[in-house]
């Protein structure tokens, strides 16, 4: 009310530390052997976390890289704590990461930017390779692997490679890297959360995505030209 004379928060402070302070002193009026009570149990330990195929260099690597496209703000969590790692690991660690869908015969001719990938290197080598000359950059420029910059060093040298100014000699351009890492960014961050990124669908709920089509199809109608005001459904709801 506007004629309290003790503000709502002090009273609170004040009523909790009061009511310690009559605990402490119920406690010491009791005897010894009703204050014994069994010792806490132990926070459970956070589970390890398990990579498929990235290194450990790698995946520090990936966290700052995802952290950095994709930073926390008042709409998401930041990119690790998205799952973009973890996607990128399971990606890396399956058929795209091996090429399965890639024709690998050769022979492999420079060609224009718009052909698309026309490595010899699979996925995953190619991003391994990447990583290596990434982080052989920063050395070079900054002293530091990338990700031990600073936030802003971070942005300058992802602009640098976005540029294609930064020199990389594992055969592709710095510019060519910093594309495909920021497209198999994005799809972790949009993906179905089963596999790994898009953690708690926070980039579906940021954009308002109603998750599996075949959930919200018999609604179509209800909402027609009206906010679909129900929560995202994932292919993984359904298993």
């Amino acid at each position: 009310m506007a004629d309290e004379k003790i503000p709502r928060r002090d009273f609170l402070k004040g009523a909790g530390a009061g009511a310690a302070g009559a605990a402490l002193a119920t406690a010491a009026a009791l005897p010894q052997a009703t204050q014994a009570v069994a010792a806490p149990a132990p926070a459970a330990a956070a589970e390890p976390e398990v990579w498929l195929t990235l290194t450990p260099t790698e995946v520090e690597f990936i966290k700052a890289a995802a952290d950095t496209i994709i930073p926390a703000d008042e709409l998401t969590p930041s990119g690790t704590d998205c799952g973009l790692a973890v996607f990128i690991d399971r990606q890396l660690g399956g058929g795209f990461g091996n090429g399965a869908r890639l024709y690998r015969q050769g022979p492999f001719l420079p060609a224009k930017a718009e052909l698309g990938y026309q490595l010899a290197l699979t996925p995953r080598e190619f991003f391994r390779a990447g990583i290596t000359a990434a982080n052989a950059w920063c050395v070079k420029t900054y002293g530091k692997e990338f990700d031990r910059l600073t936030p802003a060093q971070r942005e300058e040298a992802f602009k640098a490679m976005d540029s294609g100014k930064a020199d990389f000699n594992g055969g592709f351009t710095s510019a060519f890297f910093f594309d495909n890492l920021l497209q198999i960014c994005m799809e972790g961050f949009f993906a179905d959360p089963m596999y790994g990124g898009n953690k708690d669908k926070v980039a579906w709920k940021m954009i308002g995505f109603p998750g599996l089509p075949a959930s919200y199809r018999d609604e179509i109608k209800t909402y027609f030209n009206k906010k679909y005001d129900k929560g995202p459904l994932s292919i993984a709801d359904f298993s």
